[in-house]
């Protein structure tokens, strides 16, 4: 039988490249979502595009492991930077996913009692293979190159809402010590633990968390570079496993 694998994006333009890539797809109308099945290789894939925030993603991410019990769910996407060290195009693979506007010991009370969650160290060393392919160096080289592109395996934080300005930026790095921040990557993260799969969640740098949410739309040629960045490595993930 056929691997299955999950894939979950927030925004159309996070998971487009994803859809044009399988074979044989189709596409149904489940739990107020458009979910594509399709192949990639031996590997069985359903896909889909959440919408923003937790709730959605956590929506999204129980309806495919219910449906489909996938193997493993992966979420790729665009996040605003925090570490100084990173920059625009570059990439962060989750290794750990923090709640940025929840009190995570609450949360901790109920299965499967964390506090945080982190992609599987499988998947991130095929991150890691996928991202030196495609000609990223990681942070400590970068540091010391200073042109290449590069990734970060880090921390990254997950929020009810668009983060952007100095004093936003800088409660967040200061209440979770994350590398980017986003809305949906502990959720995801979350949800895959309590259902005891595996995951993992990337991250392309689109803004350093500076501009609002409308003017960073504006920049629609950059924000579709970015999330294909994403896509093309999930892709090259996949084809690896």
């Amino acid at each position: 039988m056929a691997r299955t694998i999950a894939l979950i994006g927030a925004l159309d333009k996070e998971i487009a490249r994803i859809y044009d890539a399988l074979s044989d797809h189709t596409r149904t109308q489940e739990a107020g979502l458009e979910v594509v099945r399709g192949s990639l290789g031996d590997l069985r894939i359903v896909a889909t595009v959440a919408g923003m925030g937790t709730v959605n993603a956590a929506a999204a991410a129980q309806h495919l492991i219910s449906a489909y019990q996938p193997e493993s769910i992966m979420f790729s996407g665009i996040a605003g930077g925090l570490n100084p060290a990173l920059h625009i195009g570059d990439v962060v693979v989750g290794t750990r996913l923090r709640y940025l506007d929840s009190d995570t010991a609450l949360i901790a009370e109920s299965a499967p009692g964390l506090e945080e969650f982190a992609s599987t160290p499988a998947l991130v060393d095929a991150a890691v293979r996928a991202l030196t392919a495609h000609g990223f160096i990681d942070a400590a080289s970068a540091e010391a190159d200073g042109s290449s592109t590069q990734y970060l395996l880090g921390t990254i934080a997950t929020g009810a809402r668009f983060i952007t300005g100095a004093a936003d930026k800088n409660a967040v790095i200061a209440a979770t010590q994350a590398d980017c921040v986003e809305m949906e990557g502990a959720a995801i993260a979350h949800i895959a633990a309590k259902n005891g799969i595996n995951c993992l969640v990337l991250r392309a740098i689109s803004d350093n968390c500076d501009e609002s949410y409308v003017d960073l739309s504006d920049r629609q040629f950059d924000l579709e570079e970015y999330a294909a960045s994403a896509s093309d490595l999930i892709l090259s993930i996949l084809r690896s496993l």
